[in-house]
């Protein structure tokens, strides 16, 4: 049975894999094709059923998918953004679990109150990996996306923690507020202190401890789960535990990762939450007829589709209300914010509210609610509350997210003018490291650079280097440099690269090269390629 169940896992996930390289093609982002594929898998017939376990899905899937999100959050920009980070985050989760909950229970037959707030809980985080997916290539004010990402990380845990509270009400029966704000406190508390021990634990063995990239890159995968485990252990937030120590560990990588290490990391995580994704929208895809069924007559699938339907449209509006409300007061309270925020425009700000999509934690959230109370009572409508979290998911990505592209640029955003372009940036960031090497030459190394022929190449190479870098700031300042001609340039410089790599192709048949000197080239010019096209 297992057997077989994996056969049927791996061939649809080859299946979902195809699909998004189709995605690709016709330049669609990816997150979108998932779900596409996980509704089509779920009307395929004959397709097996397969059961999984709910806490399973929880502990598999959550770990990682925080952990990620924590790693690759900028630290700079999101304590530079963090009262507005907190308002969307907290503020914006438990208002959004607030309307949904009194919304379903007035809407929604049969629905009670901690239901409602459970279902609130699963659908009200937005998904940032979802939402950089679909604006990948677009040019948008940096403080957008430092929002959404900033968002995405601390809202997953603020909604986990209503999801758990709601849970646990829906099981035992009872609820009171003033204990569950004190157990929030410090459930989250402890997690953050436990997340932060244990990070500062396999910070101390990246660091000090002899590791390569191969164990460094394990090692990050065991992090998250030992965080979550630990502090679920100690009845603690497993959630507040891998985003606190995810923070921690990614603000010192540099520190405890070699650059082999960290090249290795990301590519190994690029594909380990690619592949998560996948599995995530597959299970619910195998899920859906039974959901379907399990709906019962009180609530046909027409029904169930307009629930979700009307859900994703008010968790929009409360959205849109609470950004621009916050946004107007935090500005007319606090002078250094409307610097801070300045080119957040209202234009910038509607992005945010519609770039609010909700990804593949919401659907791994609502995969872990039990089945059964105890072994004589079934959970409360969990069916209904599952196929309510795919239309939600469907309707703010797909619909969302295949027209937002369009809608921003129907805004036509105005670019900051207040802040350098990425490519100046880079460049005065190299003038500076170009700069600081030629200074350590000609301080430590002054003998060498006059009768060591490599050092005085080397030292010519970093000389014209450096003008250069000068000549093109120096162009970017007088605004010689324009769009049309930094695109031509990169896609010169591309079609050299190309040749390059043409080059050693041919190069790996001339018995004179090894192989790995060919990898190391090639290595080299995928690097390049990655700072021009990243």
């Amino acid at each position: 049975m297992l057997h077989d169940n994996l056969i049927l896992i791996l061939v649809l996930l080859l299946g979902v894999t195809l699909l998004v390289m189709l995605g690709q093609k016709i330049k669609i982002s990816y997150p979108i094709f998932l779900v596409l594929a996980g509704l089509f898998i779920g009307f395929i017939p004959g397709i097996p059923h397969i059961k999984i376990d709910p806490d399973l899905v929880f502990l598999l899937f959550l770990p990682p998918l925080l952990y990620e999100a924590a790693w690759f959050t900028s630290w700079k920009a999101f304590w530079e953004y963090k009262g507005a980070i907190f308002l969307m985050a907290v503020g914006l989760v438990f208002i959004t679990s607030v309307a949904v909950a009194y919304a379903s229970v007035a809407f929604i037959p049969g629905f009670t109150l901690a239901l409602g707030f459970l279902l609130g809980g699963i659908i009200s985080p937005p998904d940032a990996v979802a939402a950089a997916a679909v604006l990948k290539g677009m040019k948008l004010p940096k403080t957008v996306t430092a929002l959404l990402e900033g968002e995405s990380l601390v809202n997953d845990a603020s909604s986990l923690i209503v999801f758990k509270f709601a849970l646990a009400t829906v099981t035992t029966g009872t609820f009171i507020l003033q204990d569950a704000a004190v157990n929030f406190v410090s459930v989250a508390g402890l997690g953050i202190v436990i997340g932060i021990a244990i990070g500062g634990i396999f910070y101390a063995i990246h660091r000090w401890l002899p590791t390569t990239e191969n164990i460094d890159t394990v090692l990050t995968l065991l992090t998250p789960y030992f965080m979550y485990i630990v502090a679920e252990h100690f009845e603690a937030s497993g959630v507040m535990a891998v985003v606190s120590g995810g923070l921690l560990l990614s603000s010192q990588s540099h520190v405890i990762l070699t650059s082999n290490s960290r090249i290795k990391t990301v590519s190994v995580w690029s594909a380990l939450i690619f592949l998560l994704n996948g599995v995530v929208f597959i299970l619910i895809g195998l899920a859906l007829p039974d959901i379907v069924g399990g709906l019962g007559p009180d609530y046909p699938i027409t029904k169930a589709i307009g629930y979700g339907v009307g859900i994703s449209f008010l968790a929009l509006v409360v959205r849109f209300i609470w950004l621009f409300s916050t946004a107007r007061i935090t500005s007319f309270f606090n002078k250094r914010t409307r610097v801070r925020y300045q080119d957040l425009t209202w234009h910038s700000s509607l992005v945010i509210v519609y770039a609010g999509m909700r990804g593949v934690v919401s659907l791994a959230v609502a995969l872990s609610i039990p089945v059964m109370i105890s072994d004589v009572t079934a959970f409360p409508l969990r069916n209904l509350i599952l196929f309510i979290t795919f239309v939600v998911i469907f309707v703010t990505l797909v619909v969302q997210g295949l027209t937002l592209p369009f809608f921003i640029k129907l805004l036509k955003i105005p670019e900051p003018k207040h802040k350098l372009s990425e490519q100046e940036q880079t460049n005065q960031i190299k003038l500076k490291l170009i700069d600081l090497s030629m200074e350590k030459l000609v301080a430590d190394y002054q003998y060498q650079c006059t009768h060591n022929e490599l050092m005085v190449n080397l030292k010519a190479e970093l000389q014209h280097s450096l003008n250069e870098k000068k000549d093109t700031l120096q162009a970017y300042r007088k605004g010689e440099i324009n769009k049309i001609d930094l695109k031509a340039y990169n896609e010169i410089l591309l079609a050299l690269i190309q040749v390059q790599r043409d080059e050693l192709h041919q190069l790996k048949r001339n018995k004179n090269y090894d192989d790995d000197i060919i990898r190391k080239e090639e290595w080299r010019l995928d690097l390049e390629e990655l700072s021009i096209t990243s």
